[in-house]
């Protein structure tokens, strides 16, 4: 019924910059918040920033002033603009969205399947 579309990944240095696009798609009614999430191996998944649907934001408290999240909500699209990227940002970082669809009276959260960013010293 839903689809989460992640891309922007990639190979790349420190210091370098990366804008992340997850576009969702299906049966929407409502999307209310959507985010990023990233999990680095042998770690477990963590949040990275989180965007209601009104544009209030949330980021994890280290990644504040390097990454900024924003969103087309006419597009129902959510992007992860991250900067000044460090070798510990490597990871895959996954698109989260809460969408209500049709024929359905509860909000769900969906995953997108994920995109890799890699980040060399």
């Amino acid at each position: 019924q839903v689809q989460l579309v992640e891309s922007g990944g990639g190979l790349l240095q420190a210091g370098g910059s990366l804008r992340l696009s997850c576009a969702a798609s299906g049966s929407i009614l409502s999307i209310n918040v959507m985010g990023w999430y990233r999990q680095a191996p042998g770690k477990q998944r963590e949040l990275v920033a989180a965007i209601q649907s009104d544009g209030t934001t949330n980021y994890a408290d280290s990644l504040k002033g390097r990454f900024t999240i924003s969103r087309d909500n006419a597009k129902n699209t959510v992007y992860l603009q991250t900067n000044s990227l460090k070798p510990e940002d490597t990871a895959v970082y996954y698109c989260n969205a809460v969408i209500l669809v049709h024929s359905s009276i509860r909000y769900k959260a969906y995953w997108g399947q994920g995109t890799q960013v890699t980040v060399s010293s």
